[in-house]
């Protein structure tokens, strides 16, 4: 990632500032310390996320760079009270659809982390989630990666996107709806179906060999 801070010095001193503080303060006074902090904070979770979503690292490149000066370019449209963390996803899931578009391609990849839910999603998640902190190294270890990456890819793209940003990025229902303009009942209704389908897809995977 070529937008890695190569030091932190510069941004010692503002891990007690919120996000949305270090944006608000960045965009009054243009304190180019203050956009590195938000950097130095997200540069290894959103690369992470653009890596799975594309599943191509260059393209995941393309989209980190874009999407920070994206951040950059719209500081100016972030409203007060707002939270960042949704409104910074929505920037990058854009900049990732973008490139989608421009390559036609539309591919999206692994589903790694657990978070507390029913019976039936922790079902699926504790057959293609490992506690691992590396995902990738986990799922280079499976013997069913092939198998975990078609059933996840067999589902819609909506139902793939709400999959990506509430099991493997941890956003809450909230926060995915803002980041897709969505309600939060569709969210957790795209989820439910999500869940279903990849039960019903991984029964039918495990009972073919």
């Amino acid at each position: 990632m070529t937008a890695t801070l190569e030091s932190n010095e510069s941004t010692l001193g503002y891990d007690d500032v919120s996000d949305e503080q270090l944006l608000l303060t960045y965009r009054s006074s243009g304190n180019r310390a203050l956009f590195e902090a938000l950097m130095q904070r997200y540069q290894r979770e959103i690369y992470s996320y653009l890596r799975r979503y594309l599943g191509d690292a260059e393209q995941a490149e393309d989209a980190f760079q874009l999407t920070f000066l994206q951040v950059h370019l719209r500081a100016e449209t972030f409203e007060e009270g707002r939270k960042f963390r949704p409104w910074f996803y929505a920037i990058a899931t854009n900049q990732a659809i973008d490139l989608q578009r421009k390559n036609r391609r539309h591919r999206m990849v692994s589903l790694d982390r657990t978070r507390n839910v029913d019976d039936d999603e922790s079902k699926w998640t504790e057959k293609l989630v490992g506690s691992d902190p590396d995902p990738w190294l986990v799922a280079s270890g499976r013997e069913n990666q092939e198998s975990v990456q078609g059933i996840v890819a067999q589902l819609s793209d909506s139902m793939q996107k709400v999959v990506q940003l509430v099991y493997y990025q941890g956003l809450k229902y909230r926060e995915a709806a803002d980041v897709l303009g969505i309600p939060v009942g569709t969210v957790k209704s795209r989820l439910n179906a999500a869940v279903s389908r990849l039960n019903q897809l991984w029964e039918e995977s495990q009972s073919v060999k």
